[in-house]
């Protein structure tokens, strides 16, 4: 497995455009707060096939928390479908899709990919509204995101 502490290596992520749709369509209905899910699928290719919405335990515009009793039933769900947690994700309602310095200091999964929208343009197709990272002690590295 592909290790995030490793700056240099930016392994992509992969999902379909359904996968993004679906991720736009759970943001825009959490507004105004942020939004967040699970992708699973498999980790070693990169690839996110299916989204797990969750709930914002913070219920605010300016931060997520996924809350915990939906972490535990999605992780056993991914567990049980025989994939992997691929990746997280989160709605940015006013800025852009990069992780902010709270999102840095939570990230408390630096094997997966944090995946953010923004919602600042609402114009703005899924595959350019959303993007990719991996962040690992307390630094963001972006990785190419193929919607596809």
């Amino acid at each position: 497995m592909v290790s995030a502490g490793d700056g240099a290596n930016r392994i992509g992520l992969t999902m379909t455009s359904a996968v993004a749709e679906e991720l736009m369509r759970h943001a825009r209905r959490e507004l105004p707060n942020e939004a967040c899910a699970l992708l699973s699928g498999s980790l070693a290719q990169g690839s996110a096939t299916s989204v797990h919405p969750a709930r914002n335990a913070e219920a605010s515009p300016l931060r997520y928390n996924v809350d915990p009793e939906d972490l535990i039933r999605i992780t056993y769900a991914i567990e049980d479908a025989g994939e992997d947690l691929v990746a997280i994700f989160h709605s940015h309602t006013h800025t852009p899709a990069v992780p902010s310095a709270t999102d840095r200091r939570a990230a408390q999964y630096p094997d997966v990919f944090y995946v953010l929208a923004t919602l600042a343009d609402p114009s703005l197709p899924a595959a350019s509204a959303l993007r990719a990272w991996r962040i690992h002690g307390g630094q963001s590295f972006e990785v190419p995101l193929a919607v596809e």
